[in-house]
């Protein structure tokens, strides 16, 4: 049984509609109640708010273009002053009338001479007798421009009396909108985020015609099982699926396995999506150079490119002063005298091997440090003598705004500041080259 219902378009369009609009069924449903007939007046603006690839562009594009509804959709990244903008709705409305074969550039300095023009082109076109739909994707933009901009969007059904519906797609909350003096209030239309069974029935319907639905669904079952705690991202996930597929199927393939010894090929793929876990979202390599390595079967170290945020670049003291942060943050205060002294005597081995393998301490976490301590396991790995100079201090700070250390406590402590060291061992190691 179909899920959407109306009255005043097919059954077929609307089963075609629905194929197309996967999970997003509830929100389609009601935005054509919102919507009406063709030749009813629509509420006069909505807004469409949800996180980035919850499919509030695509859904609205599908749908329009489906039913085959006049609009005009906007990017407001592309058109990023309210002239540019204005201009353009005005340019796509000309390409609306299909008497009209090209458009003409048509100057519009303001919204008053906006409202002009646009009756002009809707008594031109002969498209009074059914509502027009302009959409402004990423209309968070539209807090950049002039105050009346946005203001008057919300209003323009009532500024042209004509039947318009102005229908704006943001990653933000209505609230962030609001002007202090008030606006006519949109209907606003949530967009959940998709769930794991809406991604796996999503992604498991781009399946390749050589391979079977069930085949391809356990691929994707995988894959989430892997990514879903870290990368909810639709695109992101649709990137990583057609990327390491070939990977997967490598068993098949070869003859060594078959498409339901699922144990086998997990354990073919799984060290490669731990490798595609380092470069989620960051895109530091491109596709060629991703499927070259798995050809090659190479570790992530080999690629340049791959987790470069290891081998930052820093002043040459803000690299000792973080080795030093280090040490002292995972070596005791005991071992001090051990390791950065020339002549520290003899240290009774016995029991601090034995209270050295009870724990770990890179299983405890980093320890918090003194100043002082730092500044004296500098001097001790530097070659050349370091001064206590404002420059020192200087870097210090520095790594604690780029979050390579952090404060604990208070400044107006009487014994000094406390410092941790967030960084990881291979971080630590990368610097230390």
């Amino acid at each position: 049984m179909p899920n959407l219902e109306h009255p005043a378009y097919p059954a077929a369009t609307l089963l075609h509609l629905e194929s197309l609009v996967p999970c997003r069924e509830s929100q389609v449903s009601m935005l054509l109640s919102i919507f009406g007939e063709r030749q009813q007046f629509s509420f006069p603006s909505i807004f469409i708010y949800g996180h980035t690839s919850s499919g509030k562009t695509y859904v609205m594009q599908t749908l329009l273009n489906t039913l085959q509804l006049p609009h005009v959709f906007v990017n407001c990244v592309e058109y990023f002053t309210s002239r540019l903008l204005l201009e353009e709705i005005l340019i796509q409305l000309q390409s609306c009338s299909s008497e009209t074969e090209q458009t003409s550039h048509v100057p519009c300095d303001n919204f008053n001479d906006f409202v002009r023009l646009f009756k002009q082109a809707l008594a031109s076109q002969e498209l009074e007798d059914q509502t027009l739909y302009i959409v402004l994707d990423r209309a968070e933009q539209l807090r950049e421009m002039e105050a009346n901009i946005l203001p008057a969007f919300l209003r323009l059904q009532e500024l042209t009396d004509r039947n318009v519906t102005v229908v704006l797609l943001s990653e933000i909350v209505w609230e962030l909108f609001r002007p202090n003096t008030g606006c006519f209030e949109p209907f606003t239309l949530y967009f959940p985020d998709y769930s794991i069974g809406h991604l796996q029935k999503i992604l498991s319907q781009n399946h390749p015609p050589e391979y079977s639905a069930d085949f391809y669904a356990a691929y994707i079952n995988i894959l989430l099982g892997v990514f879903y705690m870290v990368c909810r991202d639709l695109k992101e996930l649709q990137h990583l699926a057609a990327l390491n597929f070939s990977k997967y199927c490598e068993p098949v393939v070869s003859g060594e396995a078959n498409d339901r010894d699922t144990r086998k090929l997990w354990k073919n793929i799984e060290p490669h999506l731990k490798k595609a876990m380092q470069t989620v979202y960051l895109r530091e390599i491109s596709s060629s150079q991703w499927e070259r390595l798995q050809r090659e079967d190479g570790e992530p170290g080999q690629l340049k490119g791959l987790s470069a945020h290891t081998h930052v670049e820093l002043p040459y003291y803000s690299k000792f002063l973080l080795i030093a942060a280090y040490l002292a943050s995972y070596n005791p205060v005991r071992t001090d005298k051990r390791f950065f002294l020339k002549h520290h005597g003899k240290i009774r081995k016995t029991n601090f091997m034995k209270k050295h393998e009870k724990t770990s301490n890179h299983l405890l976490g980093p320890k918090p440090f003194p100043l002082d301590r730092l500044l004296a396991i500098l001097y001790s790995i530097v070659d050349n003598r370091v001064a206590p100079t404002a420059n020192i201090f200087s870097q210090i700070t520095s790594l604690v705004t780029l979050q390579l250390l952090t404060m604990v406590g208070h400044n107006d402590q009487l014994d000094g500041p406390r410092y941790k060291c967030t960084v990881s061992l291979d971080f630590i190691r990368a610097i230390a080259r």
